[in-house]
């Protein structure tokens, strides 16, 4: 985290009054006894439900065995109130704006036209939540953090609240750039525990914190998810003289010169990206709504029509007549596919028989390896002549099941002119649908991927390829539903 260790130094602090002396001896024993009855009962395991004295700051170690943080720091504000005679900005600013309740944003980021309002002293706008609240706000809205930490233990605490916190600079520094403001005395756990964070040895204490980008990340490139929240710096020391390190002038001058122009052009971003963000989750919203409008109106349509439907006798009827005719013309057209596909199987088993040529043996040859659908694999060696035709016969082959064996395929085509490799061809290139639909797939090269489209009179040289190429047989959609199903489980792979 980048840190500012500015120097620290101590004062004089007022005496304190006779009276708070007197009362702090008489609690003594008080002290001894209470102790004694914590560790009485704590041996005992009885719980402890409450204990109610009129000194707090003499049983603030009750508050920390059980400590409320909110409770702890609304306490705390409200003491600095009365120890400096100020008052919170965020009540003057409601009793200037004439309202009762708490004001809006806009309200509150307005600094006053007079640091004071009836010769009352401000007080920067606390937030009497807990530490962890305040980074939490840090992340969500990208706000930086003032936190104040506190002793009275320390002679230079008393002349910093009186200086310091109500000066009308250092406030209005705080208001318009809109920090969060916390504070706390270091004898309340919570604000121990944030000193023990924040590494506070010194007080009064003062840091800032914010978003910043991840040290590894360029500013260009930072967004919510590289931002990480920052220590940018820490004072702590003296408030007096003006040159002290917690005086105002001393903090006015680092913000307004220093912190705030480093770190807010990122927190500009920041902010811009949470906009973004809220706006789109609000468009979701909206999308949602409609989406949920719409299916409303779609089901009082659908109710409505069901009612006019059981109305409609003759209605029904006529629809369970459109539904027959439906089912017959599904089952004709079915038919119909079968009778395609059964023709089909016949050409392709009448290629396996009368197109593919045996395999070649020999250097002059041609070796391809077909990848199926699934996992499927075969290799075939084709002679060096060999068309594409005979290379997609093959491949149209591997279609045909185990149980049609190859001394059952037919020696004659199923239609057209009496087969051989000029007329199968001839007779692709004129079918209505297109050769590559008559196929019902294409071939490709696997890597790098370059289709091989079926032409008449091409031979597998003149096509481009070599030996040892891969293929990978591509199923296409066909409107006569003719494809084919490559499937490892009903179909025959012929050598590797």
């Amino acid at each position: 985290m980048e840190l500012e260790n500015p120097g620290h130094g101590r004062g004089q602090a007022p005496p304190r009054p006779l009276t708070q002396t007197l009362f702090a001896l008489l609690s003594l024993p008080i002290n001894v006894v209470s102790g004694l009855l914590r560790f009485l009962l704590g041996i005992l395991r009885i719980p402890l439900s409450s204990l109610s004295f009129t000194n707090n700051a003499t049983y603030r170690g009750l508050r920390q065995a059980y400590p409320n943080s909110r409770g702890a720091t609304r306490r705390w504000i409200t003491a600095l109130e009365e120890e400096t005679g100020a008052v919170s900005f965020k009540c003057v600013a409601t009793v200037t704006s004439g309202l009762d309740t708490r004001p809006s944003t806009s309200r509150r980021n307005m600094y006053p036209p007079t640091s004071r309002v009836d010769g009352t002293k401000i007080l920067p706008d606390f937030f009497d939540g807990t530490y962890e609240e305040v980074l939490d706000i840090c992340h969500k809205k990208g706000k930086i953090a003032c936190v104040i930490l506190v002793s009275d233990e320390h002679d230079d605490v008393a002349e910093f609240k009186r200086s310091t916190l109500t000066d009308p600079g250092f406030v209005r520094v705080l208001t318009e750039n809109n920090f969060v403001v916390w504070g706390g005395d270091v004898r309340d756990k919570v604000s121990w525990d944030a000193a023990q964070k924040l590494q506070a040895t010194t007080f009064p204490f003062v840091a800032f914190l914010a978003l910043q980008p991840r040290r590894n990340l360029s500013t260009s490139s930072s967004s919510s998810s590289s931002a990480v929240l920052t220590v940018l710096s820490r004072h702590h020391g003296r408030s007096v003289p003006q040159s002290g390190p917690t005086s105002a002038q001393a903090l006015m001058y680092h913000l307004e010169h220093q912190l705030l122009p480093r770190v807010t052009p990122f927190l500009t971003r920041y902010k811009s990206q949470l906009q973004e963000h809220e706006r789109d989750r609000l468009l979701r919203e909206q999308q949602d709504k409609a989406f949920q409008d719409s299916a409303r109106r779609d089901r009082e349509r659908i109710q409505a029509r069901i009612h006019a439907e059981l109305e409609e006798a003759e209605r029904v009827r006529m629809e369970e007549a459109t539904h027959r005719q439906e089912e017959e013309r599904l089952l004709a057209e079915r038919e119909r596919q079968e009778r395609l596909q059964a023709l089909r199987l016949q050409w392709r088993r009448w290629m396996r028989r009368c197109i593919i040529p045996p395999e070649a043996r020999g250097g002059t040859a041609v070796r391809l390896a077909l990848k199926l659908s699934g996992s499927s694999r075969v290799v075939r060696t084709f002679p060096l002549n060999s068309t594409l035709t005979e290379l997609y016969a093959f491949a149209d082959a591997q279609t045909i099941p185990l149980t049609m064996q190859p001394e059952g395929d037919p020696e004659h085509t199923p239609e057209g002119p009496e087969g051989d490799l000029q007329n199968l061809e001839n007779y692709i290139q004129s079918q209505a649908q297109g050769p590559e639909s008559w196929w019902g797939f294409k071939l490709a090269l696997a890597y790098p991927r370059r289709e091989i489209k079926w032409t008449i009179n091409t031979s597998l040289v003149d096509a481009g390829l070599k030996s040892g190429e891969q293929l990978v047989v591509e199923l296409i959609s066909d409107s006569t539903g003719t494809s084919p199903h490559l499937s490892d489980d009903d179909y025959e792979s012929e050598g590797d």
